[in-house]
């Protein structure tokens, strides 16, 4: 296993924290990814145009940054036994 980034490692830091079965540790890694693709959905959907509004532009910007930072750590966790 790769060393994970820090925020990957947050993650699955804070899941190790709560009540798990260890035997299940690899399948649960694809659950957080998952979930965090999940999350990324509902918070900035895939499908959302650019505005044209400068004002807005900044703020859609802004989400498409988190949507990106929590794909790559989803794409992370899934990738990385």
């Amino acid at each position: 296993m790769t060393k994970l980034s820090p925020a990957a490692q947050a993650v699955l830091d804070a899941y190790w924290k709560s009540p798990w079965d260890p035997s299940l540790q690899h399948e649960d890694r694809y659950a957080i990814a998952a979930a965090l693709r999940a999350a990324a959905d509902q918070v900035v959907p895939a499908e959302e145009a650019m505005p044209l509004n400068l004002a807005h532009r900044v703020r859609w910007d802004s989400l498409q940054s988190v949507r990106s930072q929590l794909l790559a750590i989803a794409a992370e966790l899934k990738a990385n036994d």
